[in-house]
């Protein structure tokens, strides 16, 4: 069963030299699974997310059709999308440091995200945020709920994030580099938490990253773009195999653990411009 159909997204912004297209014509479907969206810096991975959410605003634009539960979101007013983000499509963004509201407690900010979509009593509300720092493997979460995002730890406060944007129990979840701002030993931890919420409560999700192995580890199927467009779509198990010289560029300059060449190799864009 289809919950996302995306057809011939645009975006594009002007310059002096006109407008350009940050997506150019990208097109996937996504059903009840784990589809990782891969790519350099520019590449437009981010700019996928946000359109579908429709948070690009002027003088960006978007075109092309967007589909999700049957509706067509590209007609839908700007008060029916607010409507819709967080409790159908949540997004978890890059930095909890610059996500979160500093003056306000975590516990509020958790209330605040299921409040605006659904009229609970203040027990219940209270109860369902506790719940929920539960699941995202929080250890006393009524004395972390009384915390300002200022006294949490990176990785505790992207657990902080993942509550909030899980809590009014979505449909579809997009995270757009979920654990670039954690260390190393953190996001095994995170990106473990993420697979194991989406699997228990039957999500899709949309993992955002320019990390190919760790895409390949917690995706069903990856989506490889570059400059706007899709370049290459596989199987994650089938990764190591893929095709196209920019994709094979990008699996290249991934250092290895026993690493033994004095260089990365440089991608060759002229092997595959064009194609």
């Amino acid at each position: 069963m289809t919950l996302l159909s995306v057809e011939n997204l645009e975006v594009s912004f002007p310059t002096s030299h006109g407008r350009v297209k940050v997506v150019d014509g990208i097109s996937f479907d996504l059903g009840r699974e784990r589809l990782g969206i891969v790519g350099e810096s520019g590449s437009g991975k981010s700019m996928t997310g946000r359109a579908i959410l429709r948070l690009i605003r002027s003088p960006g634009r978007v075109a092309g059709q967007i589909s999700f539960e049957g509706r067509d979101l590209m007609t839908l007013s700007e008060r029916q999308m607010r409507a819709l983000r967080g409790a159908r499509i949540s997004m978890i963004m890059q930095d909890p440091r610059y996500s979160l509201n500093p003056v306000m407690t975590v516990g509020t900010q958790i209330e605040e995200a299921l409040r605006v979509h659904e009229r609970l009593p203040r027990s219940e509300m209270r109860a369902r945020v506790h719940e929920m720092l539960e699941a995202v493997r929080i250890d006393d979460p009524d004395r972390v709920a009384g915390l300002y995002p200022h006294e949490v730890s990176g990785g505790m406060g992207q657990r902080v994030m993942i509550a909030m944007m899980l809590i009014p129990r979505p449909s579809l979840l997009i995270a757009d580099e979920p654990t670039s701002a954690l260390d190393v030993s953190v996001q095994g931890d995170v990106l473990r938490l993420i697979d194991d919420l989406v699997k228990d409560h039957g999500m899709g999700l949309i993992l955002i990253s320019h990390d190919l192995p760790l895409v390949a580890r917690y995706c069903d199927r990856i989506l490889v773009m570059n400059a706007g467009r899709v370049v290459e779509t596989c199987n994650a198990s089938a990764l190591h195999a893929a095709s196209h010289p920019y994709t094979k560029g990008l699996l290249a300059a991934v250092p290895q653990m026993r690493e033994t060449r004095a260089e990365l190799p440089v991608i060759d864009r002229n092997a595959w411009a064009g194609t």
